[in-house]
């Protein structure tokens, strides 16, 4: 890659990706992030500024790159709608060289790979999703946008999750399930059965938290 890499967001998931980057040899010129402070250095990568630092956001599409890795996910949204709308450029999708997946891929853009999560054929990934380390997405499952698949977490063949799910670690979601929007599931639940829109689901088998 010729052009450096902006990585907005300063917190661990930010961490996270300039680990990713770097195992490419990718060019990190530093971070964005409205709460750290300016003089901070992070993994010997400087925070460059706000997120609204005019300087470097004209950068972006000229002369650099973006990954947006903000774990807040309207953070997030703000920041994808902003390159996207704004300065006319698609967050780059940031996926560590350890991950495994098929070279014939369906995916969106501004998706974050971590190392060790294995992508069997046929599966699909939106837009702005996590998958976080030794995460198994299984045949032909679908992932949505905004998602967040836990390290660990196990997505086994033919699963839908709709948007903005979040999957906790250690979570086993077995083949055929559909998961819609808005759903969150704690970290090591077994899923059995369809989860509806919006629901908080918890333990084994996974029910409903009111």
């Amino acid at each position: 890659m010729e052009k450096p890499i902006i990585i907005f967001g300063a917190g661990s998931l930010a961490r996270s990706v300039l680990a990713i980057l770097r195992s490419h040899d990718f060019d990190v010129y530093g971070f964005l992030d409205d709460d750290a402070d300016g003089d901070q250095i992070i993994d010997d990568v400087p925070v460059l500024g706000k997120t609204n630092d005019q300087g470097y956001l004209k950068l972006i599409g000229r002369k650099a790159e973006a990954v947006v890795a903000f774990e807040d996910i309207e953070l997030r949204k703000s920041s994808a709608r902003y390159l996207i709308e704004t300065r006319k450029v698609m967050p780059m999708n940031a996926i560590h060289a350890r991950a495994i997946l098929p070279e014939n891929r369906s995916m969106g853009h501004g998706n974050i790979i971590a190392a060790n999560a294995v992508i069997e054929p046929g599966v699909s990934i939106g837009s702005h999703s996590v998958v976080m380390p030794s995460a198994y997405l299984g045949t032909n499952s679908k992932i949505g946008d905004f998602d967040v698949i836990g390290a660990g977490a196990l997505i086994n063949a033919e699963c839908q999750l709709g948007d903005r799910v979040f999957v906790g670690s250690g979570v086993n979601i077995v083949s055929g399930v559909k998961i819609e929007d808005d759903v969150n599931i704690g970290a090591g639940s077994l899923v059995i059965e369809h989860i509806a829109k919006g629901k908080t689901v918890f333990g084994n088998p996974a029910q409903e938290v009111k």
